[in-house]
């Protein structure tokens, strides 16, 4: 099964793109988190609950590690094993969701785009300590997984929806999560969502598609 590249881009890209329209370009980003601050009591009060920072983020976070290296795992044992079949969709994995994370995590570390925590609109000191907010680095790390509809693509073509069903939900669980926090603003969370979707649909056309595999072993 060979899908339409161009539109698996095209039409989340435009998706995204109207969605930062509204988000950033009409205060859509603002309407949601004042809305969450005012239910929250005019305060973050889910900053440091142990079931948005301790389990949510924290854990979600080593849950998320830990899929990988057992993906990692996987591919040393088909290796080990000389499995063709299954070498190379494991390794497209792995590497899509390090090279998702790891994207996210370079262009979050250059970004001077502030929290709401820190914006004074929420209870912050303004902007002195704001910046490295953007995109969404814990998002990444479930939006990452969008990699599995590809790889499922490959391996098993009836799960594949089943895999895109598994990236969406741990993405928007994480995002939502640190929206709760007030970490993040759900522009955050789209452009890493659509980061994410984009690298796995780079690698794909790389490492998956019928051309790349008749390349290679």
């Amino acid at each position: 099964m060979q899908p339409n590249v161009t539109r698996l881009f095209w039409l989340p890209f435009a998706v995204s793109l109207a969605l930062c329209l509204w988000l950033v370009g009409a205060g859509g980003d603002f309407w949601i988190a004042d809305r969450l601050y005012a239910w929250e009591g005019g305060r973050w009060a889910l900053r440091n609950h142990w079931l948005t920072n301790a389990l949510l983020h924290a854990r979600g976070h080593d849950a998320s590690v830990l899929a990988w290296l057992c993906a990692a795992a996987a591919l040393l044992v088909a290796m080990l094993r000389r499995s063709p079949r299954w070498r190379r969709p494991l390794a497209y994995l792995v590497a899509s969701v390090a090279a998702s994370t790891g994207v996210v995590a370079a262009l979050k570390s250059f970004s001077p785009r502030p929290c709401p925590w820190d914006l004074a609109r929420y209870g912050g000191d303004g902007y002195r300590r704001a910046g490295h907010c953007f995109p969404a680095g814990h998002a990444s790390a479930g939006y990452a997984w969008l990699a599995l509809y590809f790889m499922l693509l490959v391996v098993r073509p009836a799960w594949r929806w089943h895999g895109l069903a598994i990236g969406v939900a741990l993405g928007l669980l994480f995002g939502v999560d640190q929206q709760l926090r007030g970490a993040h603003f759900m522009s955050h969370d789209v452009v890493a969502a659509t980061i994410c979707w984009t690298v796995a649909l780079g690698l794909y056309t790389m490492m998956l598609r019928p051309r790349a595999i008749g390349r290679g072993t």
